[in-house]
């Protein structure tokens, strides 16, 4: 075992290799049906040539497209984030090719899932070995969380989030790349269940990414939705709505209408309709959003993403209680118009009992006046 370990570099580079390989199985063993008869369409091959791994795909392309080994994958982000490296060049080149250690190149989404979980170790033990200062050690740190927490590790991806956050404080950090990881790890604590913590993080974060950005970026819509994610859980549904009705045309207009943010705001809101104060008219409107959003959702991200799942379920729970909201109002406008008719039957029934009281009075009248004359 010292000999591995000594192999590995360190402990921790050993605990990311095997973690590494412990985490590829799970994501080959949860994609086996999916890839039956397919090839990595990076080395073409159905078996890699060396690690003998199978194929993967979690992303949101569709028929015979994407599916690769998620060593070819962390190979290639690898090279193109080496190449962004040694050449310099700059800021933005290097962002987008980070986000091949997260995303896939065909359909321009993000992996999920367990294949996320994979390459977020792929991705920590590509970068593991450099020093605390340095900032790719940061990212790669990042990259892992967010691979955990899609993964559903939630207490591992609090864990290295928050390691994360202690190392960036450490090191005078920049207040964009403080706020980013505050966010996740924001997330992670809702995730579980520290709810009034995870909500003033939230706040903090749309704060600080609404005055560095203004109301129209990406960051700060992100931070919108999870701020009023955050009051949703807890119950806040007016202060959730709020946000939401502000931020979501902002969000259609610049970040567009595929935009998987700007899908989960409108889910989001729809489920915030979906409270014990809604009327009739708020569950028709989270059913018209979420079959929009369920139309959108099936075009940009496929059947099987897991965004496209929760729109689904979202919108079949709408139904259901619109469905069942209409039944109950058409039984109370029954049960009213039964009670005004019977009100109306009363009163007829007093005016009858009145006319007739009348009648017998004036009989007994007649009856008690003096005789007339013959």
């Amino acid at each position: 075992m010292c000999k591995k370990i000594h192999r590995g570099g360190n402990a921790e580079q050993y605990h990311a290799d095997k973690k590494y390989k412990e985490a590829v199985a799970v994501a080959v063993e949860a994609c086996a049906e999916d890839v039956k008869g397919q090839t990595c369409y990076i080395c073409t091959q159905a078996l890699h040539w060396k690690t003998k791994e199978g194929l993967v795909r979690m992303c949101a392309c569709r028929g015979t497209a994407g599916f690769a080994h998620v060593t070819c994958l962390a190979e290639q982000a690898k090279i193109l984030v080496a190449e962004a490296e040694e050449n310099n060049l700059g800021y933005k080149v290097s962002f987008e090719r980070w986000g091949r250690w997260s995303g896939c190149s065909l359909c321009e989404q993000n992996y999920h899932g367990v294949v996320a979980g994979a390459l977020g170790w792929a991705c920590w033990k590509t970068y593991a070995g450099r020093p605390d200062r340095n900032w790719v050690r940061g990212t790669a740190m990042n990259v892992l969380g967010s691979g955990l927490s899609s993964a559903r590790h939630d207490e591992d991806a609090l864990t290295v989030r928050e390691a994360l956050l202690s190392m960036m404080r450490r090191f005078g950090a920049s207040e964009e790349d403080v706020l980013v990881v505050q966010g996740n790890l924001a997330c992670s604590y809702n995730r579980l269940g520290r709810r009034e913590e995870a909500l003033r993080i939230e706040r903090d974060v749309y704060s600080g990414w609404l005055k560095l950005n203004g109301e129209e970026n990406g960051m700060t819509l992100a931070a919108a939705n999870n701020y009023a994610d955050s009051l949703l859980r807890l119950q806040r549904f007016a202060d959730a709505l709020w946000l939401w009705r502000k931020t979501i045309p902002v969000a259609r207009r610049v970040l567009g209408e595929g935009n998987e943010t700007t899908l989960t705001m409108r889910c989001n809101y729809a489920q915030a309709l979906l409270n014990q104060s809604s009327t009739l008219a708020d569950l028709r409107e989270a059913v018209t959003t979420l079959e929009d959003a369920r139309r959108i959702a099936r075009r940009v991200l496929g059947g099987a993403h897991p965004r496209t799942v929760e729109i689904e379920r979202s919108l079949q729970t709408a139904v259901d209680a619109s469905t069942l909201k209409t039944q109950m109002v058409a039984r109370e406008a029954v049960m009213a118009a039964a009670i005004a008719d019977m009100r109306v039957y009363k009163a007829e029934i007093a005016a009858n009992e009145a006319q007739i009281a009348a009648n017998e009075a004036a009989i007994r009248a007649l009856e008690m006046s003096p005789p007339g004359d013959a």
